[in-house]
């Protein structure tokens, strides 16, 4: 039993995935962190990783076994891959991020847009 909340685990997962992605992003690919319930967390390979042949192998020995030695050695991953058995839970713990406002300043994305010619 894992001895923190879900909480506490989305932090821990979040502020970690950076450290354990270099695998998948060094194959085009990318981790995204859907939600915890129950100590289990769901994440989501995205790019080319998405839809992969091997993309349970690298959810559970390359992922999973990373976030373990950094987290806990409990710590349980499912890879949300479109499955039914594999789907996130309507109650899972997803951090709720705040709306931020996008604010041009003094024309800059003007200027790069005439810079890049777009």
């Amino acid at each position: 039993m894992m001895p923190f909340t879900d909480v506490e685990i989305y932090e821990a997962v979040k502020n970690n995935i950076p450290k354990v992605s270099s695998y998948v992003s060094s194959h085009g690919g990318g981790i995204t962190l859907l939600g915890v319930k129950d100590g289990l967390v769901y994440i989501e390979l995205i790019g080319t990783c998405s839809g992969c042949a091997m993309s349970l192998m690298t959810t559970k020995m390359v992922v999973q076994k990373e976030l373990r030695a950094l987290i806990h050695p409990e710590l349980n991953l499912v890879n949300v891959d479109g499955t039914p058995e594999n789907a996130v839970p309507d109650d899972v713990y997803v951090e709720v991020k705040e709306e931020t406002e996008i604010v041009q300043k003094d024309g800059m994305l003007e200027k790069v847009k005439d810079f890049l010619h777009i």
